[in-house]
Parts: structure tokens; sequence; C-alpha cells
């Protein structure tokens, strides 16, 4: 079961998600998966992590370094392995710019893993 987290920024809307995964493979799996249920969604992006040396992070279409490496980060932070974060953007009309994506990824993903 995942834990939730929700962001808001000048309309656009950020639902998190985090949850347990043993390999890449289900990482996978369960990224397709929120792709499928958010298919209306603009973006949806994730970072996971196994172990010390095994993590990917991706940006799904925002500016590179925007989306993924924040959730990473926040995942880093909290020294958790074996863990999927994903965040689904909702666009909400107006830009964010650089700054403004990377604290919507940062807040959300540290939303859902404040209820893990």
């Amino acid at each position: 079961m995942a834990a939730e987290g929700f962001y808001k920024d000048r309309g656009s809307k950020f639902l998190a998600f985090a949850e347990a995964i043993a390999n890449e493979d289900e990482a996978k799996v369960r990224v397709a998966w929120y792709k499928k249920k958010y298919h209306d969604a603009r973006h949806v992006c994730y970072a996971y992590r196994l172990g010390p040396n095994l993590w990917r992070t991706k940006d799904d279409g925002e500016p590179h370094g925007t989306a993924g490496a924040p959730i990473l980060r926040s995942i880093n932070a909290r020294g958790l392995d074996n863990i999927l974060v994903v965040v689904v953007r909702y666009f909400g009309g107006t830009l964010l710019g650089t700054g403004g994506l990377m604290v919507a990824y940062r807040e959300a993903s540290k939303a859902a893993l404040d209820n893990w």
C-alpha cells in the first residue's frame, strides 16, 4: 500500500505516492501502473532507490533535473532503500519555472514520505 502526499502551487496539483519495492522490475511495473491510472496527467515523474548503488530518476518531460532529482534527494535525506516515489503533476496553466518545479516535486515527495 502506498503512502500519499499532496502539494499545490499556482493551480498545478502534485499527487505523490511512496511505496516499497523489491527490485527494478517491480519499480517498472508500478510506474507503468501509475502512468495508466493517471493517463490524463501532464507528467508522471519518479525516483527509486534499491540499496546504496542502484537508483533511477525520471523527469517525464519536465526540464532536466527538476523532478526526479528532488524526489531522490527526499528519499536520500531519510536514508531509505527499496522505495519508489512517484509524483503525478496536473498542470494548472501557470509555468512554475525550474526553481518552482524543484520545490514542488521536493515538497510533494516529502509529504508522501511523511506518511510513510
